[in-house]
């Protein structure tokens, strides 16, 4: 069944279980996080939703958007004195967006449907372990190339295997078009050899250019038109 959603185009992708800080300065987005914050929007979810490539002005159409968004649960909220946000969010379900309404609220409203994973083929267990820690060794030969050693963490030894894609490329700084690819991804161990495949590219580069991007935390602020 279709739902109805606030949305907040971004040129960002959010992925599930990853954490999103934005700061909320432009009036409508500041009213959907007093919204959010109130109870006005009980669930405290919104839709974030990359905006594509060509886009330079006021989102008012569907085309305007990339199909497949994430939602994103508000965390934390700081009002600053003179009205602005800063709030955190964590990506959570993958959602398909089916249209959009500018009207109907001071805020984007977006009617989208859940996007839940594929089943799990059944597989040799050993086929899997091996892919889980091909794509942890990527992990950590990408975050070894990338940051300090105090600046990454591992996700958790116990990370269910169709999580784990998402929480290995968290703290990536992949491009929004592979980004944006893994949230499209419904299988899950096609998403983790994907993601492998992914941070052995990146690593390889950095490595050969001998070079690192800036640490993750200057990065937490996407770009957004509204």
């Amino acid at each position: 069944m279709a739902d109805s959603l606030p949305l907040f185009p971004l040129r960002a992708v959010l992925l599930p279980g990853a954490n999103l800080p934005l700061h909320i300065f432009e009036p409508r987005y500041r009213q959907l996080t007093v919204d959010l914050v109130t109870g006005a929007l009980p669930e405290r979810v919104f839709g974030v939703v990359s905006l594509r490539p060509s886009t330079d002005h006021e989102v008012t159409d569907i085309s305007q958007l990339r199909v497949i968004g994430c939602s994103a649960a508000l965390r934390q909220a700081k009002r600053l004195p003179d009205g602005r946000f800063d709030i955190i969010t964590t990506g959570d379900r993958r959602f398909r967006l089916l249209d959009i309404d500018a009207t109907a609220a001071p805020y984007l409203m977006g009617t989208v449907e859940w996007i839940p994973d594929a089943e799990q083929p059944t597989t040799a267990t050993d086929s899997v372990s091996m892919l889980v820690e091909s794509a942890r060794a990527a992990h950590r030969r990408y975050c070894n190339a990338a940051w300090r050693s105090d600046d990454w963490t591992e996700p958790d030894a116990d990370t269910e295997t169709c999580h784990l894609a998402h929480a290995l490329a968290a703290d990536c700084l992949l491009s929004l078009e592979d980004r944006q690819k893994l949230l499209e991804e419904t299988r899950p161990l096609h998403r983790l050899r994907m993601v492998g495949q992914l941070l052995n590219r990146e690593a390889g580069i950095l490595s050969a250019l001998h070079a690192v991007p800036a640490p993750p935390s200057e990065f937490n602020t996407p770009l957004c038109l509204n």
